[in-house]
Formats: structure tokens, sequence, C-alpha cells
């Protein structure tokens, strides 16, 4: 099993990378096979299932699409860009496509089948090409977590385990058994092992420094998230909190009575910072998700500026660990608040984070291993009930939180060598099968939990 640091850690726009990012991913692999066909005249239509449904006015689900239809992708978004060409396609309805005109009427063309849901996952995509009938053209795609986008036939090949190809990598872990086992035979750390698996994919002149730029787009989205201010989009009238947070601690900078949970103060800061980003449609870094995208960068600003004798140099290798136990929780349950609740999304995040800072900190890898596994542990059970589907309460603290537990967990398996009763891979396990046996009105969906909580009027 291989999952690039660069598949898991991807330049995303906020609030969701499952139903922001994916929905505009699967729409521009339709645009691009409408492209093909003698398209003048049709017309476009989408669907949305499950969770996709509930809460996408929320996550900006229905305005992704019609971005990914225009030719947009979540890499090189441009908000003022795509207000002006939402603006235009107001107007005249139609899109150009492989050199035809395409009907596409922002109004009606995207429909939201509350109640449905297709059977792949709980985040379901069709699209039609409409003239006349039959159809010409239908396509399924799901959206399943992190950015990742599947057809209805590649989901089905990847059940089946006939799906595309591995990677040949000489470090194959599928599970935290085998990363250890392979580890001690190999007399190798979990980074070194990655970046040898990462090495048959590109030049080792460019890796670190590929992993970095990675690392430099998440520390911008904190830097902006400290500098913000005002109130969030979506009519929650949400306030932002990180630049004040930031304020108050750097009001007390130098005091001799600077209390100890002070770093606490700031592992929340660096974290909501970038979630209050992500909220407001900013430019994030999937980690593993959106909805989780601030743990990872703020426990990694917090090794940065707050551990006495912490080495730059060390990012890369901190990304690299954190990207084998993401992939390994996206291979054996998922990262999908949709599929599992949020301790796919906060919880996987959380335990990737705190794998990383252990790696930092000179952790054995049965202590990063441990790391992990504690931080997932407490997240086990976690819903995803973001009030009126928007990635903001309970998303943004809950973020801040994930990255206290995360360091918590890295702090205790250091004390510790390794050895502990539950298994991350027992964990991740739990977390699968907690995810299965969740109600539906938990995971996502906005129908039951937290949601419910905050009156309509």
């Amino acid at each position: 099993m291989f999952v690039s640091v660069f598949d898991l850690f991807k330049v995303s726009v906020g609030p969701s990378s499952s139903h922001t990012m994916g929905p505009m991913l699967a729409a521009g692999r339709f645009r691009d096979k409408v492209a093909g066909l003698p398209a003048s005249g049709a017309a476009i239509e989408c669907r949305l299932y499950g969770s996709l449904a509930y809460t996408g006015v929320g996550h900006g689900t229905q305005r992704a699409v019609l971005c990914g239809l225009l030719g947009m992708t979540p890499d090189s978004y441009d908000r003022e860009a795509a207000d002006a060409a939402l603006a235009a396609l107001a107007v005249s309805g139609t899109v150009e496509i492989g050199g035809h005109r395409v009907r596409l009427d922002p109004k009606t063309a995207i429909i939201a089948e509350k109640g449905s849901q297709l059977p792949g996952h709980p985040n379901g995509l069709q699209f039609r090409l409409l003239k006349g009938a039959p159809d010409l053209l239908s396509e399924v795609y799901y959206s399943v977590g992190g950015g990742f986008v599947l057809s209805e036939a590649e989901l089905e090949a990847d059940r089946r385990g006939a799906g595309a190809p591995q990677q040949d990598v000489p470090y194959a872990f599928g599970t935290a058994a085998e990363m250890l086992e392979m580890g001690a035979a190999s007399g190798l750390s979990i980074a070194e092992m990655k970046r040898r698996n990462e090495l048959t994919l590109r030049p080792a002149t460019s890796l670190d420094n590929d992993i970095l730029q990675i690392w430099g787009v998440m520390e911008r989205c904190i830097d902006r998230g400290l500098a913000g201010a005002g109130e969030l989009p979506g009519g929650l009238q949400v306030k932002r909190r990180a630049g004040g947070l930031k304020g108050h601690l750097d009001g007390m900078a130098g005091r001799n009575s600077v209390p100890l949970h002070s770093a606490v103060d700031w592992l929340s800061a660096y974290a909501m910072a970038v979630n209050e980003e992500n909220a407001a449609g900013g430019q994030v870094v999937t980690a593993p998700t959106n909805g989780a995208a601030g743990v990872l960068p703020a426990v990694i600003r917090y090794y940065l500026d707050l551990v006495p004798g912490a080495q730059r140099e060390k990012v890369p290798d901190m990304l690299l660990v954190a990207a084998a136990v993401g992939g390994l929780i996206k291979f054996n349950a998922s990262i999908s608040g949709a599929e599992v609740g949020c301790q796919g999304e906060v919880g996987s995040a959380s335990a990737m984070a705190a794998a990383a800072l252990c790696a930092a900190l000179g952790g054995t890898n049965k202590q990063i291993e441990n790391a992990a596994e504690i931080a997932l542990e407490h997240h086990l059970g976690m819903t995803c009930d973001p009030v009126r589907g928007l990635v903001q309460i309970p998303c943004i603290e809950r973020n801040g939180m994930g990255a206290v537990k995360a360091v918590a967990a890295a702090s205790l398996a250091l004390v510790g060598d390794g050895t502990h009763m539950v298994s991350l891979d027992a964990c991740i396990e739990t977390m699968r099968q907690t995810g299965r046996d969740m109600d539906a009105r938990y995971k996502e969906t906005s129908l039951g939990g937290l949601s419910l909580a905050f009156p309509e009027c």
C-alpha cells in the first residue's frame, strides 16, 4: 500500500475537501469527458446525493460544481475570477466546452436529492449531459474524503482489489505492524522508509523542496488566519478569534507570570487560524481533509516556535511521518467525515500530528506508532455534526482540541518505551467499525448532534 505525501497533502480551497474540493474535481472530470462529444445545445445536470445533498449549501458544493464545469481547479482557484465567471454564467446560462456551447443554468442545473443516497459512498454526484433520449453522457462520482474522487467504476474496481496498480515501492507497508517490522528489519526510521518510497516518484534533489512548498502553503495559511478579523460568511455570525488570541498571547510575552498553559493557547490560535481561513473559502492544505486542516500545521508551528532546539530541517520528516500514518488510516478505514464521522477527520489529523511531533522529538518507531494510537484512540466515536452545514461550529475549535491532544499524545509516548496494550492497527479498525455503526444523522448530514443545538430562528 502506498499513498504519496503529495496525494494526502493537496492544496485545496475551503471550506471542505469532500464537499467543495472533491465536487469541483469531479465536475472537472465530467467536463473533460464532455469535451470529446458533439455537445452543442446539450444541457448539463448534476444531482447531489447523501451528505452532499444535505450540507451542500453550507459547504459551497453547488458553487464548487459550477466552478469545476467552468474549468477551474482547487490548486489554482482565484475567488475574484470565480465570482466574475459565475456572474457571467448567470447571464448567459451556457458554458463553452471543447469548442461547443453547452447549456448550464446555475439556478436549476444542480439538484439536491435529499433522502437518497447512491450505493458506493455517502458523498455521491451524478452528472448528465442531456440532449434528447438517451443521455449523451451519464457519470457517477464519489468524493471519498480528503479531495480524493473516484468514478463509480473506479470505486467498484478498488473494492474488488482491481483498481489502479500500486506504485512499486521498497517499503509497501499496509498496516502499522508491517511498518514496524520493516523498520526493525531495515534499521530505518518511519520517515526514512517513507522518503525512500517517495523517491520512486521524484528525484532526491526536489523531494524535500517540494515537501517544504507544502509546508509553505500551510504556514502562510496560519499567518493569514492570525491576521484576519471580522465575521465569517454563512449567516452564523461567527467571529474570527485566532487573531485576538494571538494578540492576547503577544501581550503576555516577557512577563514572569505567563502560565504554562499559554502553549495550549498558541496551539489553539494556530489551528483555529487555519480553519477560520478554511471557513472563509481560503486556500488550505488537506491534512488529511479541509475540515481537519489546522491540526498538523498547528503542531508543526508549535514545534518550531515553542520547542527549545527545534530545527526547521526536520519539517520534511514530520510531514513524511504524518503521511505514513494518514495513509494507513485512509487505506484501512476512512478519512471521510461523511463515512465515519469526525473521528476520521480530526481524529486522523491528531494521530498524524502526534506521530510527526514524536518523530521530531527523537521518538523511536515504536514510540511514534504509540503516539498516533493514543491520539486516535481519544477521538473514537466523534461525530461530524456541523451547525447549518457550515465548517465552523464545532469544526474550528475542534481543530484546536485535536492539536492539543496530539501534543499530549506525543509527550505520553516519549515517556514510555513504545510498549502499549492497544495497537494502532486495532485502533484504526475500531474507528472503521464505529463509523460503520454510526447513525447517518451524525455523519456530516447536519441532521443530529450539535447541529440541532442552534435554532433556525
